[in-house]
C-alpha cells in the first residue's frame, strides 16, 4: 500500500469497526458463525482480501454476505476498490483484535467475490442448499411492455407495474391470483426485472423452491442460515404459492418471512392460482397477512385481447422467420377458442407456425381448424389409466413400470411423458396424478411436466412423439 492511500484509510482499524457493525446488525449467533472467522489478509491499493480458513466458510460468505460487508464499509464512510474472499493462511486466524490482524499477500487464485461466484465441485456439493436460492434466470422478454393488457387484466398489469416502480408505499405486499396460463408468472418476471433495474436485490423463487430449501435446512438443523439468506434480499417474489400449503412448518416459516419483510418495509410479490381465502392448509394468520396486501385477480382475456396476444406473437415469430406469415383470418380462428388460456393459444399458434416453417406451405383456415380441433375433441374424456396404457404401449413398457421406483431412463422419461399428458388432458390435480403414479409427491409431477415442456421446445422429434400420443388419446376410436 502506498503512503498516500495509507493516510486515507487504516484498513485494519476500519475492518475492526466494520466487524462490530456487522455484529450489531446480524446478531451474535450469525456473526460468530460467519463473520468472526474472517481475517483481513491484505489491503494493497485499497483492494481488500478477506480470509477464511475453511473453504465452506469462504464460499458461503462470498455468496451471501459480500453485499452486507460492502454496505457496512460504506456506512462507516469507506469504499474499498474491491473485496475478495480468499483462503487464509492457517496462522492468520489466531486473533480478532485490530492491532493483531496479520497482513499477508492473498493466496494464489483467490475466490473473486460476486453474488454468485464460480465454485468448485466440492463446494457445490457441500453448499447445494444455498446455491439454488439465487439460481433463477429472468426472462428478458417478459417485461411490462410485452404484456398485452385487456379488460380482464389491465388493472392487474397496471397495479403490478406501479408496485414495482415504487408505488403503494404503504402496502408492502402484492398478491396476484388467476388461472394457469393467465400471465401471473409474466407479471412476476416483469416486476423482478423492474426491481433489479432500480438496484433492488431481488430474490425470485417458486413456492416449491422455498419449501425444499427450508425443509433441507430443517433437516440439517441450519434454519438460521436459511432465514439470514432470505433476509439479504430487498425484494422477495414467490410464484405458485398454492404448492406451499401442504406443510405446516413451511407455511409458518413463510409467514415469519413475510412479517419480517413487512417490518423492514421491504416488498413482497406473490402469485397463486386462487385468492388467499381459497388456499388450503393455511391458517387464518397467514390468510390475514396475505389479504392485508394489494390483492389483484387476472381473469380469462376476452376475444380482442386474445387476438392482440396472437398478433404480437406472430410479429415476434416473423422477426426470426420472415418467410412465415399467418393470415389474420387464421389468427382470428385461434382467438375464437373461448375456453383457452393465453398459454394454450400460444401453443396452438406455435404448432401452426412451426408447420408453416417446416413444410413451406401456406397456412389455410383448414389447417388452422385441424390444429384447433386436435387440441380437444368434444365429448372425449381421457382418464389417467388410458394415458398410462397408451403411453406404456407406445414405449413398449408395462403399466406397472409407471408405479415402480425405477429411475432408469427407459422408464423415467416415458413416466414423465405420461404425467405431463395426465396434467394436460385431465382435470386431475397434481397430488391426485402423483398418487396414480405409485404414490409420488405433487412436486415430482410438477418437475416432470416442466421437464417435458422444456424437451418439447428443444427436440422436434420428441415433440412429435408427445403430439402423436396426445392426439391419439383425444380421439375416441384410438382408445
Amino acid at each position: 500500500m502506498t503512503q498516500a492511500k495509507s493516510a486515507r484509510a487504516d484498513w485494519r482499524a476500519v475492518w475492526a469497526g466494520v466487524r462490530e457493525r456487522l455484529r450489531r446488525e446480524l446478531g451474535d449467533a450469525v456473526f460468530e458463525a460467519w463473520i468472526a472467522p474472517l481475517t483481513l489478509e491484505s489491503f494493497d491499493d485499497d483492494e481488500l482480501a478477506i480470509g477464511a480458513v475453511k473453504p465452506f466458510v469462504r464460499n458461503w460468505v462470498a455468496n451471501h454476505y459480500v453485499p452486507r460487508i460492502e454496505r457496512a464499509f460504506r456506512a462507516d464512510g469507506f469504499a474499498p476498490a474491491a473485496i475478495a474472499i480468499v483462503m487464509a493462511a492457517p496462522q492468520s486466524s489466531i486473533t480478532i483484535g485490530a492491532n493483531a490482524l496479520p497482513v499477508r499477500e492473498a493466496p494464489e487464485a483467490p475466490a473473486t467475490v460476486s453474488y454468485l461466484p464460480q465454485r468448485s465441485a466440492a463446494a457445490e456439493s457441500a453448499d447445494d442448499s444455498a446455491r439454488g436460492l439465487w439460481n433463477r434466470m429472468l426472462h428478458p422478454q417478459q417485461t411490462f411492455d410485452s404484456f398485452i393488457p385487456g379488460g380482464a387484466n389491465a388493472f392487474g398489469h397496471g397495479a403490478a407495474k406501479d408496485f414495482a416502480e415504487g408505488g403503494q408505499a404503504d402496502l408492502p405486499l402484492l398478491y396476484i391470483h388467476g388461472g394457469f396460463g393467465y400471465g401471473k408468472t409474466h407479471l412476476l418476471n416483469a416486476a423482478a426485472l423492474e426491481f433489479r433495474k432500480r438496484g433492488k436485490r431481488t430474490l425470485f423463487l417458486r413456492a416449491e423452491d422455498f419449501m425444499r430449501h427450508f425443509l433441507g435446512a430443517l433437516y440439517r438443523k441450519d434454519t438460521l442460515a436459511f432465514k439470514e439468506e432470505l433476509r439479504t434480499a430487498e425484494v422477495l417474489i414467490i410464484d405458485d404459492l398454492q404448492h406451499i400449503c401442504r406443510s405446516t412448518a413451511t407455511a409458518s416459516e413463510f409467514l415469519y418471512t413475510v412479517n419480517a419483510f413487512a417490518d423492514l418495509r421491504r416488498r413482497v410479490v406473490i402469485a397463486a392460482d386462487r385468492a388467499p381465502t381459497g388456499l388450503e392448509g393455511l391458517g387464518a394468520d397467514v390468510k390475514s397477512r396475505l389479504t392485508g396486501g394489494l390483492v389483484i385477480a387476472l381473469d380469462k382475456p376476452d376475444r380482442d385481447t386474445r387476438l392482440a396476444i396472437l398478433k404480437r406473437r406472430a410479429a415476434d415469430f416473423c422477426k426470426h422467420k420472415p418467410d412465415v406469415v399467418l393470415p389474420e383470418a387464421v389468427l382470428e380462428r385461434i382467438a375464437d377458442m373461448d375456453d383457452a388460456s393465453p398459454r394454450e393459444l400460444i401453443g396452438v399458434f406455435t404448432k401452426i407456425a412451426t408447420y408453416a416453417d417446416l413444410t413451406k406451405k401456406p397456412v389455410t383456415l383448414e389447417v388452422a381448424d385441424e390444429a384447433v380441433g386436435l387440441r380437444s375433441s368434444p365429448g372425449v374424456k381421457t382418464s389417467i389409466e388410458d394415458i398410462q396404457r397408451k403411453t406404456a404401449e407406445f414405449y413398449k413398457l408395462d403399466v406397472k413400470d409407471f408405479h415402480s421406483p425405477q429411475r432408469a431412463r427407459r422408464v423415467a422419461r416415458p413416466r414423465q411423458v405420461a404425467m405431463y399428458l395426465a396434467r394436460k388432458l385431465t382435470s386431475r390435480s397434481l397430488p391426485e396424478i402423483g398418487r396414480r403414479f405409485g404414490g409420488r409427491d405433487h412436486t415430482t409431477v410438477l418437475h416432470a411436466c416442466r421437464r417435458i415442456e422444456a424437451l418439447i421446445g428443444e427436440d422436434a422429434l420428441f415433440r412429435q412423439e408427445v403430439d402423436f400420443l396426445s392426439q391419439m388419446l383425444q380421439r375416441k376410436g384410438d382408445l
